[in-house]
């Protein structure tokens, strides 16, 4: 049996602001934005390159905006693809990784799957999470 994740709802309190933060900001694909009179709302954005998607809008959560904590954008270069949403205008932190349990500033000189990592918030506060994996790419 598959069990595919295709879609994570984002609780949020401006559809708008939020719709263009996650495109123009972070780069996300518009694939729906439908109304359903004044009290629903549905914007399903797209990551680059990711079968699952995002979901804001009105009406389709009762999680309150910004309690969305940790989701996890998997790229193959954390230094390029911080780099351009730093060019976009999004505030992430500094790279940074695990060494002997302790947080060390910048990329895992190894380039370990799952050892890179650099955060960044929307503006209700709901937090992302950019981390490393190449599985076996040349680094």
């Amino acid at each position: 049996m598959d069990l595919k994740l295709e879609l994570v709802l984002i609780p949020v309190s401006d559809v708008d602001r939020a719709k263009t933060f996650y495109t123009e900001q972070v780069g996300f694909d518009v694939h729906v934005d439908h109304r359903a009179g004044d009290d629903f709302r549905v914007v399903q954005l797209d990551p680059p390159g990711s079968a699952c998607s995002i979901a804001i809008g009105t009406g389709i959560t009762d999680a309150a905006p910004g309690s969305s904590r940790g989701l996890h954008l998997v790229v193959t270069d954390i230094v390029a693809a911080r780099a351009e949403l730093v060019r976009r205008g999004l505030d992430a932190s500094e790279v940074r990784h695990m060494e002997s349990g302790t947080w060390v500033t910048g990329v895992d000189p190894e380039h370990t799957d799952y050892n890179s990592f650099a955060d960044f918030s929307d503006p209700d506060g709901n937090t992302w999470v950019l981390q490393e994996v190449r599985r076996g790419e040349s680094g």
